[in-house]
């Protein structure tokens, strides 16, 4: 293989839309989003005080990868 084909190759994997992990944007868009309902679900059924730091603490990296990802 020659330095051009393997550089062409090499642009072309890159621009391929595939996250890090292997998943599609709307794959792994539809994860955080099942992630968030499942944190909602657990601070309805009521947490310490200590768990509801935590949930919320997830719950706000959660939403900044949902604002990220799914658009």
């Amino acid at each position: 293989m020659k330095a051009g084909e393997l550089t062409l190759l090499l642009l072309i994997l890159a621009a391929l839309p595939v996250s890090a992990s292997g998943k599609t944007d709307k794959e792994a868009c539809d994860k955080v989003k099942q992630q968030i309902r499942a944190i909602q679900s657990k601070m309805r059924s009521g947490y310490s005080a200590a768990q509801g730091i935590r949930l919320e603490d997830r719950m706000r990296e959660l939403k900044e990868k949902r604002y990220k990802l799914c658009r």
